[in-house]
């Protein structure tokens, strides 16, 4: 099985942990290949912007002219965050389909790595709020969306520490955790909740110096509870 036969299997085991065995229109993945700036997505997701995935390919400029224009700025952004530094597309985004309707879409994702564990794209799935999907689908959304979205929303908080703390940039931070993730071997969720914790603590107290941050980040992978 190759890289993108492997990718492929382990979004659809994704969904389906998600909403179960049975097909749901309001969910479909994505991926974006960053060397090429290639996208992909399945039929599902055509359809919310209203295509099939036989008559368009999908591509970095038709996703912008789709996005509604209050919300197109901040995607080209992540879009661009996204190729600098490896950081996963993820969000809420209102979209205009090919006959001009309006759909809110949440884009979950995740790092894209090929068999060697190297970054090369984000992948994920899109999900539509347009309107409310009944029983346990939506169950299932309710719990789970919460959660990935909190995953990414302590990475950022993480982020905002390293910043304050070494007057660097958020793209810089994003890389400190990322280097010190893939050289601990600590998943970047997990190092982030560390680290956050441990910052925390430092309120209040005198030793809140750039040494003690440096003492966090250098050892904070040291704490994260294992199974």
């Amino acid at each position: 099985m190759n890289t993108e036969q492997r990718l492929a299997a382990a979004e659809l085991d994704l969904v389906t942990t998600v909403l179960g065995a049975e097909p749901c229109g309001g969910v479909g993945w994505f991926r974006f290949w960053f060397a090429d700036q290639r996208w992909e997505w399945s039929e599902e997701v055509a359809r919310m912007y209203g295509y099939s995935a036989t008559d368009t390919d999908p591509s970095t400029d038709l996703l912008l002219s789709h996005k509604h224009p209050d919300d197109r700025e901040a995607m080209a952004a992540s879009i661009a965050t996204a190729l600098e530094t490896g950081e996963p597309i993820c969000g809420q985004h209102r979209i205009l389909d090919s006959e001009g309707r309006a759909r809110d879409i949440i884009v979950v994702g995740d790092h894209l790595a090929d068999d060697a564990g190297t970054i090369i794209g984000t992948c994920g799935f899109f999900v539509d709020i347009t309107e409310t999907i009944a029983g346990e689908r939506n169950d299932a959304i309710s719990e789970v969306l919460p959660e990935l979205i909190e995953n990414r929303a302590v990475i950022e908080q993480a982020k905002g520490a390293l910043v304050l703390a070494y007057g660097i940039s958020p793209d810089q931070a994003f890389r400190v955790l990322s280097w010190r993730s893939q050289e601990t071997n600590t998943k970047l969720r997990d190092l982030a909740v560390q680290f956050v914790d441990e910052f925390r603590r430092l309120r209040g107290q005198n030793t809140a110096t750039r040494s003690r941050v440096d003492h966090i980040v250098l050892t904070a992978h040291r704490l994260v509870p294992h199974d």
